[in-house]
């Protein structure tokens, strides 16, 4: 059984880029092509987007998040003590576990990660989520991030990189139960880059997302 993941394109990937796997391995796809955007995420500014979405944001209908039992994570993304770039990991956190949960409820157009994406990351969520409802797989296990570095500018926009590790995070077939448990490996560690914009309701919503797998930045 050789781990085969899902083809990641660049600023259509959702936050599970890893994961889908099935025998054989045969999707051609090369895992290490995938280019980092949002490096060059502006200059960093201490300038708040304004006080009203902020305000916004801790009124906002937010939508339930509910995951299985044997799913877990571990955000390692201590409190900056800035107000904004907070809430870009907390809104981004909400975004990875959406995504989840729409594979876990095979829902390729759950309004969670709607909530929290747009564009060409809402899109991509979309066509990643779709793939695990055509081959009747969800996530189980334990997925780790760490390493985040946020920068917010003073346009309402915001830059966001951080590291994935999946060693520990598998398949569970809904046909089955069975759960496809992998070897660890190099791949299993991704680099993801974000941009995000705070919406009218003070929402930081992910606009692109792009990823390199395997790479040596989350391994050291």
């Amino acid at each position: 059984m050789k781990r085969r993941s899902l083809p990641v394109a660049a600023a259509l990937v959702a936050s599970a880029a890893l994961l889908l796997t099935a025998c054989g391995g045969d999707d051609g796809e090369s895992k290490d092509n995938d280019k980092i955007a949002g490096a060059d995420t502006g200059s960093e500014t201490s300038a708040s987007p304004t006080a009203s979405a902020s305000a916004s944001a801790d009124s906002a209908d937010r939508p339930k998040i509910e995951l299985p039992a044997d799913l877990t994570y571990t955000f390692e993304w201590p409190k900056t003590g800035d107000k904004d770039k907070d809430a870009v990991l907390s809104d981004s956190e909400q975004f990875i576990k959406a995504v989840d949960m729409a594979i876990a409820e095979q829902d390729p157009l759950n309004k969670a990660y709607q909530f929290y994406s747009e564009g060409e990351a809402a899109a991509g969520s979309q066509k990643f989520i779709q793939e695990f409802v055509d081959y009747k797989d969800r996530i189980t296990g334990a997925k780790r991030y760490f390493d985040a570095k946020v920068n917010v500018n003073s346009d309402g926009t915001a830059g966001l990189v951080y590291c994935e590790d999946q060693n520990k995070a598998y398949n569970k077939s809904l046909k089955t139960g069975k759960t496809n448990v992998t070897a660890a490996s190099k791949d299993n560690y991704v680099l993801y880059s974000s941009r995000l914009r705070v919406n009218e309701n003070g929402i930081w919503i992910t606009e692109t997302l792009t990823s390199q797998r395997g790479s040596s930045a989350c391994q050291s």
